[in-house]
């Protein structure tokens, strides 16, 4: 069975629910994950994934969402006719839409901050934070010790909180 084959077999659904998470359209939703695994296909012979499978898919999940929600929006701006009265349940949906916006920069720039940690340290906290392993599980996954563990993250939390600084975090 090809290898692409087989992440879709085994991580379709996982994309999916990444996807629903930020798109909240069920079909669209699909359409993306479509895409994902499309363009796997197409660069299978080039495919060189340096994280583990699941966080290289979420990122591309992410990102594709991410992409589709900017792309949507703006058009969606560029629809609304202008008006000189004051609607306040606009008002509390563009109020909404800023507040999406803002929450996808700041994954995004931290999405950014974590590829950025040094290897070891990113390697811990994926795995601790995204992978939801303890602390001692991340350890024994990795032949280090706990306290090593726990000066990883505090490390990783550090640097994070300095690069997400200037977003408000």
């Amino acid at each position: 069975m090809d290898s692409v084959e087989q992440m879709f077999k085994q991580h379709y659904a996982f994309v999916c629910n990444v996807i629903h998470m930020y798109v909240r359209d069920r079909t669209k939703t699909e359409d993306i994950a479509q895409e994902i695994f499309a363009e796997l296909w197409i660069k299978r012979d080039q495919l060189l994934i340096h994280t583990s499978v699941p966080a290289y898919l979420r990122r591309m999940a992410v990102t594709r969402s991410l992409n589709y929600i900017r792309d949507t929006r703006k058009h969606a701006w560029e629809e609304l006719e202008p008006t000189t009265e004051f609607d306040p349940v606009f008002a509390g949906h563009q109020a909404d839409a800023i507040q999406d916006m803002e929450a996808a920069e700041l994954k995004v720039a931290l999405d950014a901050a974590i590829e950025a940690l040094p290897e070891k340290c990113r390697m811990v906290f994926q795995l601790n934070r995204q992978e939801e392993m303890s602390y001692a599980e991340v350890a024994s996954h990795l032949g280090i010790s706990v306290k090593t563990v726990e000066n990883q993250i505090g490390k990783a939390l550090k640097l994070l909180r300095m690069a997400i600084a200037g977003h408000g975090g």
